[in-house]
């Protein structure tokens, strides 16, 4: 049965209610014939291929007023989508109205609070950039071209958090705009059922204009890449799952299986070569740093070590050349709390395997600090994990694609026995409903109920779409 709000979108014939959308925007409206169509409609996942009615591109929040209530009132379908990423590439959609947020990107950083405060469609990039002076950063991802708003409303992982808790565990208030068309600011204590939601329910829930952040005393880092050999990944596993357990919160440092690039900075000799890594960022006291990885030099000399004191937003930074826009993506994840020897075994066999020099696997540490807060004070249900793990087909020819999926998919069948059962929603492709539920576990219930009370029609549906709640 067709939803009432997938009806077919505007015709020729409906031109004129366009013509008066576009005139409420200070921003630009492009639509199939428009010669700028084309650029607008891609997006980072070139194995997205979806082409909208519709693409604003907002300048303010008064276009995103008048795009919601206009995406309501001609029942369209509404894509909403920020600076960055999306794995699913769920910032576009078919025959609807695409909100892009990108312009809307700005950073204004308080010192004596240490707060940052940024919009919608920022990237990573330009917060690191801005905070930076002040010897602040804000816990993110690995990627400095991630957007904002993607990656905080799913959680937000990456080099801080296990010093700093996640994303959402940083973030103190949101504005966003509603599905009625209201412009409401959620935080702990206005909206706090809305608040409470945000903070990894992803973009179930309204269009988040405005981010405000609690930034971090933190500024030059000791990280960087170690590599071993392939073959001696079991062995390196085995010690890795040991370290990340009992290592203080103050050093973090993710698993990957990886092809070496064949290019600088990288030795001549390793290019192409696949082999295990652990990419580190440690915050203590520099003075330290030494000592402090000492042990883990001893333990088995790596084939590439370049870990060393870094400014933080160059090791943000350190993989977007790997890693541009345009590339094809298929991603498999899963949560996990145990990594055995049957797992590490099954990493090593599928691993080895991978189908092209950018396709990778990474197992992200999620203990220390975000393990310290309750699976109910936020959606994200898995404070008990320890790592958030994902399998990653990457390649830029379209020809691969296939490859890239089996690979993906045959590596995250075998792994998944061995997972907590959920994943984390900024690593998943468009799944289905029980995967959805299983991700957000004994939370799903009260984010539908939430999601009831703001967004009843499920306007906000192109997303790891949580259903409102019948009662």
């Amino acid at each position: 049965m067709q939803h009432a709000a997938e009806k077919q979108p505007l015709g020729g014939s409906d031109a004129g209610a366009v013509q008066a959308f576009a005139s409420t925007l200070r921003g630009k409206l492009i639509d199939p014939s428009d010669d700028g169509y084309e650029s607008a409609r891609k997006v980072y996942n070139a194995m997205i291929d979806r082409r909208p009615r519709l693409i604003a591109k907002v300048a303010d929040v008064a276009d995103v007023i008048s795009c919601v209530n206009f995406g309501r009132e001609q029942n369209l379908r509404i894509a909403i989508r920020g600076g960055g990423h999306n794995a699913g590439g769920l910032g576009v959609c078919d025959d609807g109205l695409v909100i892009d947020l990108s312009s809307i990107n700005y950073v204004y950083v308080d010192p004596a609070k240490k707060t940052v405060r940024c919009g919608g469609g920022t990237t990573w990039a330009a917060v690191d950039h801005a905070t930076h002076p002040f010897g602040l950063a804000v816990p993110s991802g690995i990627i400095s071209t991630t957007g904002v708003g993607g990656l905080t409303l799913g959680g937000g992982m990456g080099h801080l958090t296990r010093q700093c808790g996640l994303t959402i565990d940083n973030l103190l208030s949101v504005e966003m705009v509603l599905a009625d068309g209201r412009v409401v600011t959620a935080s702990a204590g206005e909206h706090a059922d809305l608040f409470w939601a945000v903070r990894g329910g992803g973009g179930n829930f309204g269009v988040v204009t405005s981010f405000l952040f609690k930034a971090h005393p933190i500024h030059t880092v000791y990280g960087g890449p170690m590599f071993w050999a392939l073959e001696e990944t079991a062995e390196m596993m085995r010690w890795y799952r040991k370290f990340i357990t009992t290592a203080p919160n103050t050093i973090t440092g993710f698993f990957a299986l990886l092809t070496v690039p064949a290019g600088p900075p990288f030795p001549e000799a390793l290019h192409n070569q696949k082999v295990c890594g652990i990419v580190w960022c440690y915050t203590g006291p520099l003075k330290q740093a030494e000592k402090v990885f000492r042990p883990i030099r001893a333990f088995k000399t790596p084939i590439l070590d370049f870990v060393g004191p870094i400014p933080f937003p160059a090791l943000q930074g350190m993989f977007d050349q790997v890693f541009p826009t345009g590339l094809q993506w298929y991603w498999k994840a899963d949560f996990v709390r145990e990594l055995s020897d049957e797992a590490i075994a099954l990493h090593i066999l599928h691993g080895s395997k991978m189908p092209t020099w950018q396709s990778t696997m990474h197992l992200y540490p999620i203990n220390g600090a975000a393990a310290k807060v309750k699976n109910s004070a936020t959606p994200w249900g898995y404070r008990d994990a320890v790592w958030a793990q994902v399998m990653v087909g990457v390649d830029p020819d379209p020809a691969n694609k296939e490859k890239l999926i089996t690979w993906a998919r045959d590596y995250f069948n075998a792994l998944h026995p061995y997972s907590a059962g959920g994943a984390y929603v900024n690593f998943m492709m468009e799944e289905g409903d029980d995967r959805i539920r299983a991700t957000y576990g004994k939370n799903y219930a009260r984010l539908a109920k939430i999601k009831k009370r703001y967004d009843p029609k499920n306007l906000f549906r192109v997303n790891q779409n949580i259903k409102p709640a019948a009662k």
